[in-house]
């Protein structure tokens, strides 16, 4: 066992502090990482305040890791000392489950996260990226290009794919008419990822506070759903929209902005369940359908269009220190895009 060193929840009721804890010993089939930046995704305050209810304590959050390898196994193939190296939302899943789906593994039973999990001896609690190093399996590491600024890339590992992943299954390119609903750590990822696909790209957001970022990431339309106009101008015109926000919303008004056969895609998850009404979705073919992260498989394939793309998250990095404070400014709303923790400064 190594010791490793970060900061971790050891109650739901209290800050984040410094914690000291052991990483497993490496197999011949793992990679070994210093990590140099990590991600503050929502869903790490979520998990380190026991808002879902399945929070295990001590706990180190943080599943948008980049890092450079230190050390491989014996068996290690793809990856070398030295290598820019990412790990996302999930450090394994099961290999032998009779409905293992490689494409679809997200959704799979046996999936273990980064932290807040168990590894694959059924007893060692999972850690995340609040810490100096981390052992992964080698089919779970995923590999970072190189002129991508490194710092920046980060927030990809989860921000990046959950948006990637539905733009991708929607078939969102030319000739496609995709909205993003919210203009924060998710949907500035959603704009770049579409622009980038070819699709016109338009921002829903509750204020227009944001237009010109938006405009300038690569929206080509910005709108305020505050103004009940907007609902006017665009009803039944988009043929995919992906929901990023969490807060309750008029979810029938948001069904009207699609055309025939169009999908609203939940990537945000409500406090409360999502109110529908039928005539919202049968006169129009409408659906609505959520989405979760992306397949080791489709990971890559994200980093390796945002590194042919130049795509990467709008960023603050921060120290090490000041990690309740960033998680009260997220839940405010109040950063440009995404916190990234800078791990030199532990």
């Amino acid at each position: 066992m190594a010791l490793a060193r970060g900061y971790a929840a050891t109650d739901a009721s209290k800050p984040l502090q410094p914690f000291t804890f052991e990483r497993r010993e490496p197999h011949e089939d793992d990679v070994v990482i210093s990590i140099k930046y990590s991600g503050i995704c929502h869903s790490d305050i979520h998990q380190a305040r026991n808002e879902w209810g399945n929070s295990m304590f001590p706990m180190v959050p943080g599943h948008e890791i980049a890092g450079i390898v230190t050390a491989v196994g014996s068996k290690v193939s793809k990856f070398k000392v030295g290598d820019r190296v990412g790990v996302g939302c999930f450090v394994d899943s099961c290999t032998t489950c009779a409905s293992r789906d490689v494409d679809l593994e997200q959704y799979m039973p046996g999936l273990v996260p980064t932290y807040n999990g168990v590894e694959a001896d059924g007893k060692t609690p999972t850690q995340g990226g609040y810490s100096d190093h981390i052992v992964v399996k080698e089919g779970y590491v995923l590999s970072i290009p190189e002129h991508l600024p490194f710092e920046a890339t980060a927030p990809l590992l989860c921000a990046g794919i959950t948006l990637y992943s539905p733009l991708r299954n929607w078939g969102a390119g030319p000739g496609k008419k995709v909205a993003i609903v919210g203009m924060g750590g998710l949907g500035h990822m959603g704009v770049k990822l579409a622009h980038a696909m070819g699709a016109d790209v338009t921002v829903l957001s509750q204020s227009l506070s944001k237009k010109e970022d938006g405009l300038k990431l690569g929206a080509d339309h910005y709108y305020a759903t505050s103004d009940a106009e907007t609902f006017k101008t665009l009803a039944g015109t988009f043929d995919l929209i992906l929901c990023t926000v969490s807060a309750e919303i008029d979810w029938n008004a948001y069904l009207g902005l699609l055309k025939v056969d169009g999908t609203l895609v939940l990537l945000g998850v409500p406090e409360h369940p999502v109110p529908v009404h039928a005539f919202s979705l049968i006169p129009g073919r409408r659906s609505i359908a959520g989405s979760m992260i992306g397949s080791i498989k489709e990971t890559q394939e994200m980093l390796d269009f945002c590194g042919e793309h130049n795509i990467v998250s709008e960023i603050e990095l921060i120290r090490m220190d000041q990690v309740n404070e960033a998680y009260e400014r997220v839940i405010k709303s109040d950063v440009r895009y995404r916190f990234v923790i800078d791990m030199a400064t532990l």
